[in-house]
């Protein structure tokens, strides 16, 4: 039987790793949701989850992978047969699938966006009109299947090939090029009239906002959703890991590179955003509407800041993309002892189709766009779209759960002893650290959030 694949280099792992962390999650999501919940208050909410929970929960998925050398159900069962662990892995399998066929449909945007930059289609947009441009795109039943599809035919072509001629060499190139773009882009809106008031929103404290659950909340989420815990990737990638690697050090290489691409990220949008007296708290609308409407100010000068800006947010889509697509790929190829290749294509293909739901769920398809049956997951409210059905249900339970589960197995199901050893954290502080943050800290807080979101639910 052939032996596993692994990373060439632990350069190649650690821009794997980071590149799966790195995504829309960050540039998407992120500045929307520091918008949404008070900027600097949920700045430190996250700096503290991602220090409490996130990293703890980051280094337990590298140590199951490694150690189980399988995909993210089978590790668990390698590492100890008949566990609970497995539970974590499956949810990581689930939520991976789902969320790639969702994130496929909104890379699509920006890829068209891309295109529209470059074709100088979204440069003659009149000022005020972007909300149409883009509610007429998405709404369309032919533009957003196609460019999901375009998007995920090149997901596919990267993952064909493989760990090391495939995801490694993709990383490799991408990494490089999303830290140079982002700190240009930084930079550039740093010098922009707004860059103080954004400065102040984004550090400024506001104490009193903590006490806010929700704040909490979406920190939480934003967390695992930008740190890529509970899908199956970090595990998957750690299992390609040869056995000298140091995981400590890579784990928090992986959080310190995410956050800074999160912060500069902050740091890129807002100034623009408060130089063109907009709302920071735009929603999912501050990428595809508030930011087009400011970069059609600039006359040409926008434009070329436009596609340098998208062409940012696709790199990081494509470099995140990639993981979820290998969680499922892994699991199948072991599953039904297949090769990589036509498993690929298959998985591929069932998750793009899946994902057609979502593209056609903007308005081309009523069913799809206000889906009452499921309007008990939304708190704001009274229908949803398919999309936002697997956005929320991803992000508010599968994920969180998937962590929960991963930390509990590692914390109070895996021997201390061996996972210690695994780590190289063995007679550490931080080695015990690590173990009771892992069996009370993060299972504690997890549970809180995912109590907080259940009830909030329920009572709505």
């Amino acid at each position: 039987m052939q032996g596993r694949e692994q990373f060439a280099t632990r350069f190649g792992f650690i821009f794997a790793a980071v590149g799966s962390a790195v995504g829309l999650g960050n540039i998407w999501r992120f500045p929307y949701m520091l918008g949404e919940n008070g900027g600097f208050a949920f700045l430190i909410a996250y700096f503290i989850c991602i220090a409490l929970i996130g990293l703890p929960v980051l280094l337990a998925e590298f140590s199951v992978g490694r150690r189980g050398q399988s995909d993210a159900i089978h590790s668990f069962e390698n590492i100890k047969a008949k566990s609970f662990g497995k539970i974590g892995g499956f949810l990581g399998v689930l939520s991976g699938t789902l969320i790639l066929s969702f994130y496929g449909v909104i890379a699509g945007w920006v890829f068209y966006y891309l295109f529209s930059y470059l074709t100088g289609a979204a440069g003659n947009v009149e000022s005020g009109e972007f909300e149409g441009f883009f509610g007429d795109f998405i709404a369309s039943s032919f533009g957003p299947v196609v460019w999901q599809f375009l998007f995920m035919v090149v997901v596919i072509g990267v993952v064909y090939f493989g760990i090391k001629k495939g995801i490694e060499i993709a990383n490799r190139t991408f990494m490089p090029m999303l830290a140079v773009l982002v700190i240009i882009l930084a930079v550039f809106g740093l010098t922009m009239d707004g860059a103080g008031e954004a400065l102040s929103f984004m550090f400024s404290p506001d104490f009193n906002a903590l006490g806010d659950i929700n704040v909490w909340g979406a920190a939480v989420g934003q967390a695992f959703f930008t740190l890529s815990l509970g899908m199956g990737a970090m595990i998957t990638y750690a299992s390609y890991l040869p056995k000298e690697s140091r995981l400590p050090s890579a784990a928090g290489t992986v959080v310190v590179f995410d956050t800074f691409f999160a912060v500069f990220a902050g740091l890129m949008i807002f100034p623009i955003v408060f130089s063109f007296g907009m709302e920071p708290g735009a929603g999912p609308g501050l990428l595809f509407m508030t930011l087009p409407e400011a970069f059609g100010q600039w006359g040409l000068g926008g434009t070329i800041f436009g596609i340098f800006f998208f062409l940012f947010v696709g790199i990081a889509a494509l470099s995140s993309a990639i993981s979820l697509l290998e969680v499922g790929v892994s699991w199948a190829m072991r599953r039904f002892n297949a090769g990589r290749k036509p498993t690929t294509l298959i998985a591929g293909a069932i998750i793009t189709v899946f994902g057609f739901l979502s593209a056609l769920s903007q308005g081309a398809v009523p069913a799809l766009t206000e889906m009452k049956i499921f309007a008990f997951l939304n708190t704001d409210g009274d229908t949803i779209t398919f999309l936002d059905t697997l956005d929320l249900f991803t992000a508010q339970y599968t994920l969180a759960l998937g962590g929960f589960v991963t930390a509990l197995f590692v914390g109070w199901g895996w021997n201390k002893v061996e996972a210690l050893r695994e780590t190289g954290l063995q007679d550490t502080t931080l080695g015990n650290l690590w173990i009771w943050f892992l069996r009370i800290v993060a299972p504690a807080g997890i549970l809180y959030i995912l109590i907080t979101n259940l009830i909030s639910m329920l009572t709505q």
